[in-house]
């Protein structure tokens, strides 16, 4: 296996397939061509985390390697909204809506992307061009029966759930986008296959060669079970300050890390390394190409100095204390500073076994361990939740 070959596949979830990229990378290099390789994107919110990243981080390879990365904004398809992996219908966006997201989803998405070296189209272009009668030729290429293959839809169909009629259009017009801008490659997340098959279908009845699919994993988040969502607060922003994101790094698990250093950075963790310097490195990295070299190493110095020196106070957060001062209790102060601070929801009982009883939680130094204290805060009190987070009330 080549070396180009052996990047391109690292951490991949699935490849169709693997022999039609190697006759795809050697028919272009033989053309003197790159390959065009997409992906599409739906700014349906203005920020990304770092889960949106692993598949960017897939494009950035294949433009390092001199290949055309084709990012393809969805000015059209997010008013629609994907269903995919959903259990019910997305909330429609207005176009307005849509294209104010997308200026600051590019903005972050070039933090990993070359952005002179990629191409970038939006599929409102050639979609709001389409006559009726050309939407009814693009559906009469697919069958019903194809479409209610998707596990999602046919789930939803059988406990009684609504799928709209809109929704079933979404495979069809993001397959459209591959014969718009004949692409050789399409990413996508491992949820994305379904829509990434219907467009290698559309390519071939075009006379064109069809497109290979390569999926990324899903990323677990800060828990390392869930996949990393907003809605689950276990996420990292790209848009994030550096020294918050570089404490949620250091507060995931040493095999989480791995992950990370393969999707996020297309790396492997050095393994002679002690795994505490290992992760300081990786975050001192994506802090860095989120930031830049210098808050990259502040943050560092910042996270050593609370932790290392045990110095509550580095590095912490500040909150209002108006955010707390009224709650009374330890339990419900606790829940909400990881909320308002860190975007972490923690459970009483989570609360009360993990950080309250075993002596975590601190305030100006002295534990708290009865979970059902009540406290008096004022300003400049530092309230320590757990080893990797505290607060400054201000």
């Amino acid at each position: 296996m080549s070396e180009e070959l052996q990047t391109l596949l690292a951490g991949t979830a699935q490849v169709l397939s693997e022999k039609e990229l190697t006759e795809r990378l050697a028919l272009r290099a033989k053309e003197g061509k790159p390959l065009r390789v997409k992906l599409g994107v739906d700014p349906t919110s203005p920020d990304i985390h770092f889960g949106h990243t692993v598949v960017l981080e897939k494009l950035r390879q294949f433009q390092s390697l001199g290949h055309q990365a084709v990012l393809i904004i969805g000015d059209f398809t997010a008013t629609i909204g994907d269903p995919s992996g959903r259990s019910a219908t997305r909330p429609p966006l207005t176009r307005e809506e849509v294209l104010k997201n997308a200026e600051t989803y590019t903005d972050q998405a070039f933090k990993v992307l070359d952005r002179e070296k990629t191409e970038i189209v939006y599929n409102g272009d050639w979609f709001r061009k389409m006559s009726f009668e050309d939407v009814l030729r693009l559906n009469s290429r697919v069958t019903m029966q194809q479409m209610l293959q998707r596990e999602d839809f046919r789930t939803r169909i059988d406990k009684g759930q609504e799928v709209r009629l809109h929704e079933i259009q979404y495979p069809i017009v993001q397959g459209w986008d591959s014969v718009e801008v004949q692409a050789d490659i399409e990413l996508g997340g491992s949820d994305q296959l379904f829509n990434i098959l219907v467009g290698r279908d559309l390519q071939k009845e075009e006379g064109q060669l069809p497109q290979i699919v390569i999926t990324m994993p899903l990323l677990e988040g800060l828990d390392g079970t869930k996949k990393m969502s907003k809605s689950y607060g276990n996420y990292i922003g790209v848009s994030e300050e550096s020294q918050e994101m570089f404490g949620k790094i250091m507060s995931v698990s040493d095999d989480l890390m791995d992950r990370y250093y393969q999707l996020l950075l297309g790396e492997q963790r050095d393994n002679t390394l002690h795994p505490m310097e290992a992760k300081k490195q990786l975050a001192v990295k994506l802090v860095a190409r989120y930031h830049d070299d210098q808050a990259a190493r502040e943050a560092r110095a910042t996270w050593e100095a609370r932790f290392s020196q045990r110095d509550d106070s580095a590095g912490a957060v500040e909150l209002s204390l108006a955010d707390l001062e009224e709650l009374g209790g330890i339990l419900p102060i606790a829940a909400t500073a990881y909320q308002k601070a860190f975007n972490l929801k923690k459970s009483n009982g989570e609360l009360k076994k993990q950080h309250i009883l075993p002596g975590a939680v601190q305030i100006n130094g002295e534990k708290i361990t009865d979970p059902n204290a009540t406290v008096t805060l004022e300003a400049g009190d530092v309230l320590r939740l757990s080893k990797k987070h505290s607060v400054k009330l201000v």
